[in-house]
């Protein structure tokens, strides 16, 4: 039985090459004998999240939270990831501070109320089979992190891979690996 590794941060290294992955930060909310199940952090998308969401009646107003790739399984599967735990709503607790949510009622509250910057709406997950995820890490694909807050919900998308990786007290620039990984 392995020890779940979840919650906690992935911090892709320079030999993952997977585009889908490539200096990624992924949340990793589940990890367990049969998979892992976690969401990509710095993958934002100019699409306005409202205008690519199936809620009947449609989402009349944009209040300007776009839409984040969650990673490449089920990209029409959609995740709401917020920073407080939302009241008459289904969620799940990732953690204090961080509550993952699918509610379709709680995805409308989010788009029609002004948007908050601990609000995102994500589109899609990364997935991995059984014992998947516990190969590439002893293949040294991934760092693992604590989770901070400030790093999921305040810094710049851009800078999350490289100021994560900093945080660990390494140099990015630094970090190589022997081959490639997919």
């Amino acid at each position: 039985m392995i020890s779940s590794l979840a919650p906690r941060l992935l911090l892709s290294m320079p030999q993952l090459v997977d585009p889908n992955f490539a200096k990624t930060v992924v949340l990793l909310c589940e990890h367990a004998p049969e998979g892992a199940f976690g969401l990509v952090l710095n993958r934002p998308t100019d699409v306005p999240a409202s205008s690519v969401v199936g809620l009947v009646p449609p989402v009349e107003s944009d209040n300007g939270l776009r839409l984040w790739i969650g990673g490449p399984v089920e990209p029409h599967r959609g995740w709401i990831l917020l920073g407080e735990e939302p009241q008459g709503h289904e969620s799940r607790r990732i953690l204090d501070g961080l509550f993952l949510s699918t509610s379709p009622l709680l995805l409308r509250e989010v788009l029609d109320r002004p948007a908050t910057p601990r609000a995102r709406v994500l589109a899609g997950y990364a997935g991995w089979g059984p014992g998947q995820l516990d190969m590439e890490l002893n293949e040294s694909a991934w760092l693992t992190a604590d989770v901070e807050l400030d790093l999921v919900f305040d810094v710049e998308a851009a800078l999350m891979w490289e100021t994560a990786i900093r945080r660990l007290g390494a140099d990015p620039s630094l970090l190589q690996g022997s081959h490639g990984v997919h």
